[in-house]
């Protein structure tokens, strides 16, 4: 699943960025308002983390930006600001959760975990398709019981499509949560990992079906 996260800090955006990266995630970094309103006008992410403090447009004008074209995107806003009425302000503006600044890096990835497992698993810890388990907490798939072992790129296919049970993903969607902006996305690579998943599946209750010229489905085996 594919991040952007908004920070002018330099060093303050590479730690989290890091961090998010080493949890899994796809990160896009960028460290001015107008680029943050760009990407989130043309890109396509599962959540925002948004700095209030950003040079060019702030990061309440990106999230009214945002909201005002209609996207529900998940936004978690950082601040170094302790005033109840800033957050009141981002918060009626459409932020889903605020974090002050200084903040430790194991509770960024606990806010991000939350907001993902309410907003794309719908509340679930665990998201399920036959006998593969996806838990969100420590992010590892199971088949059988028995964890996978997944490279990088295998396991942000894997969870873009248990996240969407029963739903045909195309290419280009895949590749959109796989690979951030300083990547070129490949609708090959995305024939090797799905090809490369179907191996790892092979023996379980669960399949990538292929449609073609529209894209793969992750489905239960049998129906």
């Amino acid at each position: 699943m594919r991040i952007l996260l908004v920070e002018d800090h330099l060093q303050l955006a590479a730690s989290v960025a890091q961090a998010l990266k080493g949890a899994g995630w796809t990160v896009d970094v960028l460290h001015d308002g107008i680029a943050a309103d760009l990407a989130l006008s043309s890109e396509d992410y599962v959540l925002a983390i948004l700095d209030v403090g950003l040079p060019r447009l702030d990061g309440f004008q990106v999230l009214g930006r945002l909201r005002e074209r209609g996207n529900n995107l998940p936004v978690l806003m950082l601040t170094a600001r302790s005033e109840v009425k800033d957050r009141v302000y981002g918060l009626n503006l459409g932020a889903d959760d605020y974090l002050a600044k200084p903040f430790e890096l194991s509770e960024l990835e606990a806010r991000v975990k939350a907001l993902l497992r309410r907003t794309v698993l719908g509340g679930e810890r665990q998201q399920s398709c036959g006998n593969l388990r996806y838990d969100l907490e420590t992010r590892r798939f199971s088949l059988d019981e028995q964890l996978l072992t997944l490279t990088s790129r295998e396991h942000a296919v894997l969870e873009v499509m248990i996240a969407r049970p029963g739903r045909v993903l195309s290419k280009e969607q895949l590749a959109a949560q796989v690979f951030g902006l300083d990547e070129e996305a490949s609708s090959d690579a995305i024939e090797i990992y799905v090809h490369r998943l179907r191996k790892k599946l092979e023996g379980g209750a669960v399949r990538i079906v292929t449609f073609r010229g529209l894209g793969y489905l992750l489905e239960a085996a049998g129906e």
